[in-house]
């Protein structure tokens, strides 16, 4: 039950703010949508600022953004294997090893080879996130947007022009 009162307060009623307060459904669906997948951007450190680049750049909602994206922190690490072997497999790349401590170690001993030896495996990531984010943009969208039309109708919000 407490996770179920943390999803309303820290989740919900925020959404439920912003729509009562001029944004549209639509607006903060696809800021939603687009946070989420940004939010899974392969390369840690990054998504924050993509979040902010993409809100600036098409006029999205930031708090609603940034929320998406800070709800995707979790899964971001999981992500990268995923995506590096999508990015392999678009490419017809062979396999690189790809061992997280092993990350760590080389990271902190020699940072000039760990660019050298896991750049590629890099690269690979972001082709695998290119190809998967517009469908989990679509996806995330179709979802997400009946559900905030629920929230500003039971919350009787009229919808308003945004500004």
């Amino acid at each position: 039950m407490e996770e179920k009162g943390w999803l309303r307060r820290r989740v919900v009623g925020p959404l439920g703010l912003m729509l009562r307060h001029g944004s549209t459904p639509e607006r903060v669906a696809i800021s939603l949508a687009l946070g989420a997948a940004l939010g899974l951007f392969p390369i840690v450190g990054t998504s924050t600022l993509l979040c902010f680049a993409a809100a600036l750049a098409f006029r999205l909602n930031h708090p609603a953004i940034q929320l998406a994206n800070y709800l995707m922190y979790p899964f971001q690490i999981p992500f990268i294997l995923l995506y590096v072997r999508f990015g392999e497999a678009l490419l017809a790349s062979p396999p690189v090893p790809f061992d997280p401590r092993m990350l760590a170690v080389t990271l902190r001993a020699d940072p000039a080879a760990f660019f050298a030896r896991f750049g590629l495996a890099a690269g690979h990531a972001v082709v695998g996130w290119s190809a998967a984010a517009p469908f989990l943009v679509g996806t995330l969208y179709a979802a997400v947007l009946p559900l905030l039309r629920r929230v500003r109708a039971q919350w009787s919000l009229s919808p308003r022009p945004e500004r």
